[in-house]
C-alpha cells in the first residue's frame, strides 16, 4: 500500500510540473467530422467462444484517437445474433440504427433502439441479442489505474475544486 501512495504522490506532483501538452505523443486533428455514412468499415469478429446463436457479423469504422491513445470514438455495426461481450474498456453508446437487447452481468435488461444511450463499464460483461441489425456509436475511454485516479483525485482537491458533474463543468 506504501509504494502505491508513493507512486500516486510523484504522479499528482507530475501531473502540476509537466504539463501534458508538453509531453511528445501522437498527433491528432484538433478536430474531426465525418459523415456517419462515410466511414471505412473494417470486419472484426466477434470471439467465437462468446458467440451464443447465429452469425453475428461485426463491423467497425475508427473516427477518432485521444493524444495520449486513452479515447477512441468508432462507428460498429453487427447482423443478427447473440453474443456476450466483454468490455476493456469503459464505453458509451449511442444506438443510431436498429437495436439491441441487452442483458448486463448484474441482470439488468433493456433493449436499446434508435437514439438511446448506454453505458457499461471496463471490466464487465453483457449479453447481447441482435434481432435484425445494429449500429452504435461507441465513445471508449481507457480506465486510470487506481494509484493515477487517486493522485487525480488528490490533485483535485488539493487544488480545492469540487467533484464536477455536467457537460460544462
Amino acid at each position: 500500500m506504501g509504494i502505491h501512495m508513493m507512486l500516486a504522490s510523484v504522479i499528482a506532483m507530475a501531473t502540476r510540473v509537466v504539463p501534458f501538452s508538453s509531453l511528445p505523443l501522437s498527433e491528432t486533428k484538433p478536430f474531426v467530422a465525418k459523415s456517419g455514412d462515410n466511414f471505412v468499415m473494417h470486419t472484426t469478429p466477434i470471439n467465437p467462444d462468446w458467440i451464443i446463436s447465429g452469425d453475428p457479423q461485426a463491423r467497425t469504422g475508427e473516427h477518432s484517437r485521444s493524444n495520449d491513445d486513452a479515447a477512441y470514438t468508432a462507428i460498429w455495426d453487427c447482423t443478427a445474433g447473440e453474443f456476450r461481450w466483454y468490455f476493456y474498456w469503459d464505453e458509451t453508446v449511442m444506438i443510431i440504427e436498429g437495436g439491441v437487447h441487452i442483458v448486463a452481468e448484474d441482470g439488468t435488461e433493456r433493449t436499446l433502439k434508435a437514439g438511446d444511450v448506454a453505458f457499461f463499464a471496463a471490466g464487465t460483461w453483457a449479453s447481447w441479442r441482435v434481432d435484425n441489425y445494429v449500429r452504435k456509436v461507441a465513445f471508449l475511454r481507457k480506465p486510470f489505474p487506481k494509484p493515477v485516479a487517486l493522485a487525480y483525485r488528490l490533485r483535485s482537491l488539493l487544488r480545492g475544486e469540487a467533484p464536477k458533474s455536467g457537460i460544462a463543468a
